[in-house]
């Protein structure tokens, strides 16, 4: 299934538990010897532009990214048409060679011929391509049948191997506990003066009954669920608590959050996990299907931040505005990782709750 045709990736992923606490590829390279410059935040108007830019060009782009030097949201387009409706929402455009039905043909091409467990490919709408990564422990058999697919598809793919395995798996992040498992709370929300908190949905389908200690009281219970397909869950504080709509920092401090929104390409984020605490990285990916073995998983966002076995749950960020709910990762190398989340504007939506 196809959410729509902005990005993809699909991917088998270490699952992994985290934390917030309860009251709490190519792009343009710099030069060598010039660092890149840091990923910026959007500002409230650019998350704007961008919605308004799916809502009026839909499939008409070939994607959208955040521009490093500039902070402007880019537009990606193959027509004159696009590009004059592109322009009048006020984005910078910029024309490309492949339109996002090429790139999607290329994506089904490479789910229906070469969908191999370890490997994982996305557009990014950066580069204009459909970008391939395969694990170590993709063989060399598989290798060359996925070599042979994609030299079939000429220049719009690159293939790359990168370091690790990818697998899944639900491990102890520390802040709830459900079902002999421990993952997290992503956002407090609320709706109608009762008080909840999203989380990741392969968490809630453990256990019905949350507590905020192995072993203690519970403090709230199930409302829905949804995984795979989404990976999002609710759960209604019963304890008569009013805990703040804010994300753990691990610092002895707190970052208030006041909206949410969808995650652009290029921006940066910060994620909030018991295990590896508070990380950053950059938004590589939109619209990613993550392939499981108990089903695929739809419309996540990639990023570059680092992650563990602990932080699934946790909470993705840009200042005060909550972008998704920690799914999984392929590991971390250094402070390069790859945290996949799922929007939490999607969550807040299918459960009518806001944050706060």
């Amino acid at each position: 299934m196809r959410r729509n045709s902005r990005a993809r990736l699909g991917v088998s992923l270490l699952l992994v538990a985290g934390a917030l606490g309860l009251g709490a590829t190519p792009s343009t390279a710099a030069p060598a010897d010039a660092p890149a410059a840091p990923a910026a935040i959007p500002a409230p108007s650019a998350y704007a532009l961008d919605a308004a830019v799916e809502r009026r060009l839909g499939a008409a782009t070939a994607g959208t990214y955040l521009d490093r030097k500039t902070g402007e949201l880019v537009v990606t387009v193959t027509t004159d048409r696009a590009e004059e409706q592109a322009r009048a929402t006020g984005a910078t455009v910029r024309r490309v060679a492949r339109s996002a039905a090429q790139l999607d043909a290329v994506v089904e091409t490479l789910e229906a011929e070469a969908k191999i467990t370890g490997t994982s490919w996305g557009i990014d709408p950066r580069s204009n391509q459909v970008a391939v990564e395969a694990d170590s422990s993709v063989s060399e058999r598989d290798m060359a049948r996925l070599e042979a697919v994609a030299e079939r598809l000429g220049d719009a793919v690159s293939i790359s191997r990168v370091p690790g395995v990818f697998h899944r798996e639900v491990l102890g992040g520390g802040a709830i506990y459900g079902g002999g498992s421990r993952c997290s709370a992503a956002f407090n929300v609320t709706k109608g003066g009762a008080r909840y908190f999203v989380t990741a949905g392969h968490c809630t389908n453990i256990s019905a009954n949350w507590s905020a200690s192995s072993g203690g009281s519970v403090i709230g219970v199930r409302e829905g669920t949804s995984f795979p397909t989404n990976d999002y869950g609710i759960v209604r504080y019963t304890d008569g608590s009013s805990p703040a709509g804010t994300v753990d920092l691990y610092n002895g401090s707190t970052q208030d959050i006041a909206s949410a929104a969808n995650a652009v390409v290029g921006q940066a984020i910060r994620k909030s996990g018991s295990t590896t605490k508070v990380t950053s990285g950059t938004v590589t990916a939109v619209n990613v299907t993550v392939n499981y073995g108990d089903g695929p998983v739809y419309g996540m966002v990639r990023t570059t931040a680092c992650s563990a076995g602990g932080d699934s749950g946790g909470a993705h960020f840009a200042g005060s505005v909550a972008l998704g709910i920690h799914s999984g990762s392929s590991g971390c190398s250094g402070t390069s990782g790859s945290a996949i989340h799922q929007p939490v504007v999607e969550a807040l939506s299918a459960y009518g709750v806001t944050v706060y």
